[in-house]
This record gives structure tokens, C-alpha cells and sequence, in this order.
């Protein structure tokens, strides 16, 4: 492998920690060294390495934040480091050229911006996801102490007499302490994954027979539909049985009109034959017989005339009073069935808001028993699981910031009667989540995605964390006696408190009691009328006593099935209401029935009237037929051939509504029915959809828990056994015998090295060793792992620290060796020695640091000097 890219170029560094301007330096591509006395800047040189490519300020062992890299009395720092771009493995050529420059800015506030520049120095991103992305490419490990050896991490790992403590150093060398993370990070996701569908296998259980029920609710609905339809279709023959009844009773009268009117016919042409037989131009002629039956025929006229007229006013009276007592009749039987039908609905609007009352009691009293155990429950069921998975996420780096909430559950009531009002002043909020950052409210969401498998999430609050209170002293609202919203609570966290005065303004806010007007000093006036009423009685969340909320809810609970009593009570009630109602319905049928026939009955006239009234007759029984028939064609366009009575379709029309109508009441309002049944089934649908899910995540996690292992095991010992090889061939150069013995089990590594040839002297620990040999041993261990491990560059801080002078030549010749073997490989030796005794190589380069001046704590740039 060949590793032309990624190797360091170039290395500026301006008001840096104690330095004004250091470099630039130009570095070799093989064997660099660093050299200069303490304080000259050469572990500078080698923390803005770390801090420019990305590492944190606890990785360079030199402070615990980066604004404390800035040099005191300047505002911000700046790092340039220059990381060659050529070769097979070149990153984005085309955008970067053969260079990647990237430069740092630090801030005296802790701020660190980055520009990734190409070779001609345009600026081609300024994201620290593209730093990472070239890192990747480079495989520059920053934290990999087999990359950059820093004094305290050479101090800490292998110079520390722990066996456990060079276990550590093998196992972060060879990046199987990050295997090892995400190991334990993957058992921990099964874990997890496992408890939740253990607690979703109940809820999905509950989500089941809530969706059955809304389905047999749905499905009730298609026989109210069919119901709905037969009730149609009676009315459809209702509607023309009516006319082929009203056709029926007219058949007769247009008979009978008929043959009336050819007896008319008849009789009238007997008069005018009588008027004119025999009759002649004179009187005289007209013989007294004719005379005698001309005048009765006269009289007789005369008589049915007045006799007509005054019987057409008695029937007309008579039909006046019977419409009247028809109007009335279809007045009462309207006014009953409007009042069995306010009876249905009021009974079903109170058993359907008596039985949501109670189920959502229901609901809030397993809440509170949960939550007598754990505070956290009040503010639902999910709210553990999701602390849990944020501190997961946090440990495992994926969070800036941990987020704070519910933010209800981060505070406390000073006075615990102000519960009510500081949970109405707050509402949502109480449930909601602080964020710092954008970054980490994405994380939240998908944590909250995870966990809440439907409904509504908590709010996001998102705004940058402080660590001290907003100073609300001037703006904050001022009374003697009533405290402020902010006044009465207790919250310990600062990013709580600025939140909620942030977003609520409770500095601002009194709770206050018995107040009708109040005035601002501003002179804005609040009135008692413009106040608006809480909508619950007492607090959900931010209760003391959740005891006294049990006993409280198994009271109204009580309270509610007593009601449930009186609601049986009043459907009796209501049903006799009804069922007296349905008999005073039937006999006002009864009487309006009775009332259209006689009515019938009078406007169909005599034999002796239609002979009067023939004409008149049959215009109104024409006009009768045809509007029974154009009232039915509304109803039904198409007639129908209906057998049965009107009377029995009537009655079957009236059972079939007061069906309907109790169903209806039953099961409530439709369209809320279909609500509820899509509702149910979609939860239920999803849940069931996530627990296969889950449980098939479980499956794949297993598979990769035991793939993962096993690959583990066996890179740990193929790692080990290399890393043994390595360090016996080292020894073996000096001509010590050793043994390097890995107990993965304990996780220590004990080391054990002889000086000398063969059985001369006995085998030792590093402990018994001197401070020379114990470095030297150190450094073929070090050696070792770089044999196993892969880097563009090595870079060492002060190897040879503890050395003498013999065990250093001799390290020096090993580490030389290795770097004319890899040349491809840059090596970097940080060290206070002159190195005047180093062979004159093209392959060396000698950066020499310039001694601190006296009373200044700045130094000018290095000079190279190659060997």
C-alpha cells in the first residue's frame, strides 16, 4: 500500500497557545525530526497537528477546552496544515489539485471554524463533515495513539507499570477498543430493542381489542346502512301503494260519474225533447198536456237548484272542520315523533360522554399508580424509554449537548396549591424538550421516532444551552405577595429556567387570587371579564401528593359510576317516554286515518249531486290521481306493483326508524364511528408492523452480535500473535529474549523481557527492569504495533525521554530500520536531543526549533536543517 496521500507538507501555527507565529515547516516525506529545547514549541507543532485534523482538546493532553489554545491577550488563533493529494488514493482531485490545505480557527469563546482549500488556495468547503470524509480517505487516525504519541499518552500507557493500561494502549493501537464499542453499543441496541418489544406486546395486545371493538362498531354500521336502504325501499312502495289506493277509491266514483252522467245525458235530452215536440210557431197549438209537463219540468229545476246549493255549503263546512282535525293530527303526530327522537339523541350524547368520561379516568388512574413508582410516567408511558435512549445517544457521542426534559419533570412547585395554575400557565410546554443545536434536535427526533411508536410527540425547544440564569431582575414582574410563575418554582438547571423564560415569560407572570382588575405600571388594564376559564379542575403533572390524586380519581370515578346508575335510570325513563310517545303516535295515525276517509267519504258527493256536478267531479278526481302520482314519481321515478296495505307498510316504516334511531344512539355520531375504527386499525396496523420489525431487527442483531464476535475473536488474536512476533524479532535484534502474554479475559498485558543471551539471566517483568531497558522494551512494543497497524504518518513526542545514551542509539538504529523499510510511510520524532550523530541521509529532514527568548514567550519560525 502505498500512502503518498495524507502525509503532512506543511505546519503554520499563529498566536497558539504561548506562541506568536511558529513555521512554516516544511516536513519530509520519510523521517522528520523536531528538535529544540523545553518550551521552544515543538509539542505546539504537534497539539495544532491533532487540533487541525479534528481532535478534541482532551486528545492532546494539553487543556480541557480550545479556546485555551488561543495565546493570552489575542482573540482567536489560527492553524495551517498542508496534507499531500497525489496517488491512487487522492481525495477529489479535481476540486483540491495535489494539495488539501486546511485551515483552523480558534476563538477566544471556544469557536472552531475550518476551510478546506485546494493547492491554489480556493476555498472548497468550510464543513467539518468533509474534513472527516478526507480524514477517512487518508485513514489518519487522530486519536490512534500508534499515529500521534503524545508525552502524556506515552506517560499514561507505557511507561505506567499496569499490566491493564498496556492492554488499553494494544487494544486503541489496533482500533479493537472501537470494535469493542461498537459491539457493546450493538448488544445494547438489542437490549433495548428486546425491552421494547416486550413492553409494545402488551400495548399491542390493548391496541388489538380497542381495534376489534371500533370494528364490530364499523361493521354494525353496514346493517344501519342496510336498514337504511330497506327503509328506502318502504317508502318507495309506500309512495305508490298510496296512489293504487287512491286510485282504487276514486275507480268507483268515475264510474258512478259516468253512468251519472249518460243518466244526465238522457234526462236533458228528454227535456229538450219536450221543449220542442210538437212545438209549433203559435201557442195555441200547444196542447195542455205539454204545457203541464214543460212546467213541472221548470219546477222541478228550480228546486234542485236551490237544494244543490245549500247541500254543497253543509259539505263544505263538513270538509273544512275535517281538514282542520287532519292539521291538527299531522300537527301531534310530528310533535311526538320530534320528541322521541330528542329523547334517542339525548340518551346516546350522555352514554357516549359518560363512557368517554370514565375510560379517560381510566387511563389517567394506571398513569398514576405507574407514576407512584416513577415521577416520570405522568408525562406518559414512553417518557423512560426515551431518557434512557438520549442518555444512550450522549454516551456514545452522538449528542452535543444532552437535551433537557420534559422540561415539567426538570422543575418543582414551591407551594404546592400553585400546581394547578403553573400547569395551566404552561401547558405543552411541561412536556417538552431542550435542545442546543439543530444537529441534536435531529438526533431527538429520530430517538422520539423510535420511541413513540404513534401519536403525538413532545415539542422541541431549540436554543443555545447557558450555564447560568437569564438576569430577569429588571425585567421581571415585582409584588409583595404574589410570586412570580418563575419565583414559584424550584429548577436547579439553568438551561430549564432560561427555556421556559425564554419561551413563556414566566418572570413575568403572577399567580394571583381573587383579583378582578389588575393595572400595569405601564397603565395597561386587565379585566375580570376577559378572563378565560382552565379547562381541567386540577393538574395532570405537577401534583405533590399522587396518593391523594389516586384516592381523588377513585372518587370521581365513583362518583361516575354512580352516574352510570342514574343513566340507567333515565334510559328507563326515556324508553317508557317512548314507548308512550309510539302509542299516542299510532293512535294519531289511527284518528288521521279516520279523519281522511271521512273526509273521503264527504267529498265524494251523491248519485243525485254528481247528476248536478258531473263536470266539476271529474276535473277534481283527474287533479287528485295525478298529484298521488306526481308526489310518488318524486319519491320513486319508476311505479311499483305493491301488494301490501298502506297501514302495514306504515307500520313496518315506523319499526324500522325506531331501529335505526336506537342504533344510531347506541353507537353515536358516523362519522366519528369511522374515525375511530380507521384510527384504531391504522395504530394497530403500525404497531404490529413495528414489533415484526423489531423482532426481525432482533434476528439481524443476533446475526451480527455473533458474526461480529466471532470476527472479534479472531482479528484479536490474529493481531496479538503478530504483535508478539513483531516484539520477539526486536529483541532478538539487541539480543534480549522476551515474551509479550495477552490475557483477554482480564484484559492485561504482561510484558517480560531478559536482558542478555539465553539462560544468563532469569526472565523479568518490565517493573524489574531499569529505566533505560523499560524504555527500550517500550519502544519495541511500540514498534510492534506499527508493524500491525497502517497510517500515512507516525509522529512520536519525546520517545527517547527515559533512555540512555546506548539504549537510544539502539532505538534510533530500530526505528531508521523501519522507516528505510517504509518509505512510503512518514515518520515524525519530536525530541530534545541535538540528533548530530544522525546519518547523512536524502530521507532525513531536521526541523530545529529556536530556544525561547528570555521574558518573551514567543518564538520566530524554525529553520530546516537536513542532515
Amino acid at each position: 500500500m502505498c500512502f503518498l496521500s495524507g502525509i503532512v507538507e506543511s505546519i503554520t501555527l499563529k498566536n497558539f497557545m504561548c506562541h506568536t507565529l511558529l513555521g512554516p515547516f516544511t516536513f519530509g516525506s520519510n523521517v522528520n525530526f523536531v528538535v529544540g529545547n523545553n518550551g521552544s514549541g515543538k509539542s505546539a507543532v504537534l497539539t495544532a497537528l491533532i487540533v487541525a485534523l479534528g481532535g478534541t482538546a482532551q486528545a492532546t493532553n494539553r487543556g480541557a477546552s480550545l479556546k485555551g489554545f488561543v495565546k493570552e491577550g489575542e482573540s482567536s488563533a489560527e492553524v495551517s496544515v498542508t496534507l499531500r493529494n497525489t496517488g491512487r488514493d487522492a481525495y477529489k482531485l479535481e476540486d483540491y489539485g495535489q494539495a488539501v490545505i486546511i485551515d483552523l480557527k480558534l476563538t477566544r469563546d471556544g469557536m472552531r471554524t475550518f476551510k478546506l482549500k485546494s493547492k491554489s488556495g480556493q476555498i472548497v468547503s468550510t464543513k467539518k463533515e468533509d474534513l472527516m470524509s478526507i480524514l477517512d480517505n487518508f485513514n489518519i487516525q487522530v486519536n490512534n495513539p500508534v499515529s500521534i504519541l503524545t508525552q502524556e499518552m506515552s506517560k499514561h500507557f507505557l511507561h505506567s507499570k499496569s499490566e491493564g493500561d498496556k492492554y488499553k494502549f494494544f487494544m486503541k493501537a489496533t482500533q479493537l477498543e472501537q470494535m469493542k464499542l461498537d459491539f457493546i453499543s450493538i448488544k445494547t441496541a438489542k437490549q433495548y430493542t428486546e425491552e421494547k418489544v416486550s413492553q409494545n406486546g402488551e400495548c399491542l395486545r390493548d391496541l388489538k381489542k380497542t381495534y376489534l371493538e371500533k370494528e364490530d362498531n364499523y361493521k354494525s354500521l353496514s346493517s344501519l346502512d342496510d336498514m337504511q336502504a330497506k327503509l328506502e325501499e318502504l317508502q318507495k312502495q309506500m309512495a305508490w301503494c298510496l296512489v293504487a289506493e287512491m286510485e282504487a277509491e276514486l275507480l268507483p266514483v268515475r264510474q258512478k260519474l259516468k253512468s251519472d252522467q249518460l243518466s244526465t245525458q238522457k234526462f236533458d235530452d228528454k227535456v229538450e225533447e219536450w221543449k220542442v215536440r210538437q212545438y209549433s210557431s203559435s201557442v195555441k197549438f200547444i196542447t195542455p198536456d205539454v204545457f203541464v209537463v214543460w212546467f213541472s219540468i221548470s219546477q222541478a229545476t228550480g228546486a234542485e237548484s236551490q237544494l244543490k246549493d245549500r247541500r254543497m255549503q253543509e259539505l263544505q263546512a263538513e270538509l273544512q272542520d275535517l281538514s282542520h282535525q287532519d292539521s291538527t293530527l299531522g300537527q301531534q303526530i310530528e310533535q311526538y315523533q320530534q320528541a322521541t327522537h330528542r329523547a334517542k339523541e339525548e340518551l346516546g350524547k350522555l352514554r357516549y360522554g359518560l363512557q368517554k368520561s370514565i375510560d379517560a379516568n381510566s387511563r389517567n388512574l394506571l398513569t398514576l399508580k405507574a407514576s407512584s413508582s416513577n415521577r416520570l410516567r405522568r408525562f406518559g408511558e414512553h417518557m423512560p424509554g426515551l431518557l434512557k435512549a438520549i442518555q444512550d445517544a450522549h454516551r456514545a457521542g452522538q449528542l452535543k449537548e444532552r437535551p433537557r426534559g420534559p422540561l415539567g419533570y426538570c422543575i418543582s412547585l414551591k407551594d404546592p396549591q400553585m400546581a394547578l395554575a403553573v400547569e395551566v400557565c404552561l401547558k405543552g410546554q411541561l412536556q417538552a424538550f431542550a435542545c442546543d443545536n439543530h444537529k441534536d434536535e435531529n438526533v431527538l427526533q429520530g430517538l422520539m421516532a423510535r420511541v413513540f411508536p404513534s401519536g403525538q410527540r413532545p415539542g422541541i425547544i431549540t436554543s443555545r444551552f447557558l450555564d447560568r440564569v437569564h438576569d430577569t431582575s429588571r425585567r421581571g414582574v415585582d409584588h409583595p405577595t404574589y410570586p412570580s410563575v418563575l419565583q414559584s418554582l424550584e429548577v436547579e438547571d439553568p438551561v430549564v429556567a432560561n427555556c421556559l423564560i425564554d419561551q413563556r415569560g414566566i418572570e413575568r407572570i403572577l399567580l394571583i387570587r381573587n383579583c378582578t382588575q389588575a393595572f400595569s405600571v405601564e397603565g395597561d388594564q386587565i379585566f375580570e371579564n376577559r378572563s378565560w376559564s382552565a379547562e381541567q379542575s386540577r393538574p395532570n403533572f405537577l401534583f405533590g401528593d399522587v396518593e391523594e390524586e389516586i384516592r381523588h380519581l377513585q372518587r370521581e370515578m365513583e362518583n361516575q359510576t354512580a352516574q352510570v346508575g342514574c343513566y340507567q335510570q333515565r334510559k328507563q325513563k326515556v324508553e317508557e317516554d317512548i314507548g308512550k310517545n309510539e302509542d299516542l303516535l299510532k293512535k294519531a295515525h289511527v284518528e288521521q286515518k279516520k279523519t281522511q276517509v271521512k273526509r273521503t267519504s264527504v267529498t265524494r258527493p251523491s248519485m243525485w249531486h254528481l247528476v248536478l256536478l258531473s263536470q266539476s267531479l271529474n276535473v277534481t278526481c283527474h287533479m287528485v290521481g295525478q298529484a298521488s302520482v306526481t308526489k310518488a314519481t318524486e319519491i320513486c321515478p319508476e311505479r311499483l306493483e305493491v301488494r301490501r296495505t298502506a297501514r302495514n307498510l306504515d307500520n313496518e316504516i315506523n319499526l324500522v326508524k325506531t331501529k335505526i334511531t336506537t342504533q344510531q344512539a347506541q353507537q353515536g355520531n358516523r362519522e366519528e364511528i369511522v374515525k375511530q375504527y380507521k384510527e384504531a386499525y391504522e395504530k394497530y396496523k403500525d404497531t404490529a408492523q413495528q414489533m415484526k420489525c423489531l423482532k426481525s431487527f432482533i434476528r439481524t442483531l443476533n446475526q451480527i452480535i455473533t458474526d461480529r464476535l466471532k470476527a472479534y475473536n479472531s482479528l484479536r488474536s490474529m493481531l496479538s500473535a503478530r504483535c508478539k512476533y513483531y516484539f520477539d524479532s526486536l529483541l532478538f535484534q539487541r539480543g534480549y529474549t522476551g515474551s509479550m502474554t495477552f490475557n483477554h479475559n482480564d484484559e492485561t498485558l504482561f510484558i517480560s523481557v531478559q536482558p542478555g543471551e539465553g539462560d544468563k539471566a532469569e526472565l523479568s517483568d518490565m517493573r524489574s527492569l531499569s529505566g533505560g531497558e523499560r524504555s527500550f522494551s517500550t519502544v519495541c512494543f511500540v514498534l510492534s504495533l506499527w508493524a500491525i497497524t497502517e497510517a500515512p504518518f507516525r509522529c512520536l513526542d519525546e520517545f527517547d525521554v527515559y533512555m540512555d545514551m546506548v539504549n537510544r542509539r539502539i532505538s534510533m538504529d530500530m526505528m531508521l530500520k523501519i522507516a528505510d523499510s517504509q518509505r512510503y510511510r512518514q515518520f515524525v520524532f519530536l525530541t530534545p536531543q541535538s540528533m548530530s550523530s544522525l546519518p547523512e541521509s536524502k530521507f532525513i529532514r531536521i526541523l530545529r526549533m529556536k530556544d525561547p527568548e528570555r521574558g518573551s514567550q514567543d518564538q520566530a519560525s524554525s529553520r530546516e536543517d537536513p542532515a
